[in-house]
């Protein structure tokens, strides 16, 4: 899989870790930065790995911050992003599983470099189950919803 991968400044260190992983796992990596611990904009990674998901020139992607929230919230702005947090393995899989998550969101405040590993192994395992009727019926509600309100500013 081609793997977009950023995080700012707090999410550096595992950025680099996880972007190591991701490449020894076989997946083509292509990493938006932060490059140092300079400090930086969440928002502005977030967008990156968004647009390489609009454009599908990459098949899925990894976003840290401090606490994922931040790249998380960003993220989610996005047509046809789904970003969800993940600080657990079942989360990782599970997401992709039953709600085709696109973007893995971890915290590097929240979790340690161990755990993460085992949340991107989990995460990249996984495949959407379109098969089931059910997931297939709710991902599309979640798109109609997208739809619905794409053009309407919130304030």
């Amino acid at each position: 899989m081609r793997i977009a991968i950023a995080a700012d400044h707090a999410g550096f260190a595992l950025k680099e870790q996880a972007r190591g992983l991701v490449a020894d796992l076989g997946h083509d990596v292509r990493d938006l930065g932060a490059h140092d611990e300079k400090p930086s904009d969440y928002p502005d990674f977030a967008e990156l790995v968004g647009e390489q998901l609009m454009r599908d020139a990459v098949d899925r992607g990894i976003l840290i911050c401090g606490s994922g929230i931040g790249v998380c919230i960003a993220a989610n702005k996005m047509p046809g992003i789904r970003a969800g947090i993940c600080h657990d393995t079942y989360s990782a899989h599970q997401g992709v599983e039953h709600d085709d998550m696109n973007v893995l969101v971890m915290g590097s405040r929240i979790i340690g470099s161990a755990l993460a590993s085992d949340i991107v192994r989990a995460y990249l395992a996984a495949s959407f189950d379109a098969s089931q009727e059910r997931f297939a019926r709710r991902l599309n509600k979640v798109k109609d919803i997208e739809q619905t309100y794409m053009s309407v500013a919130v304030k």
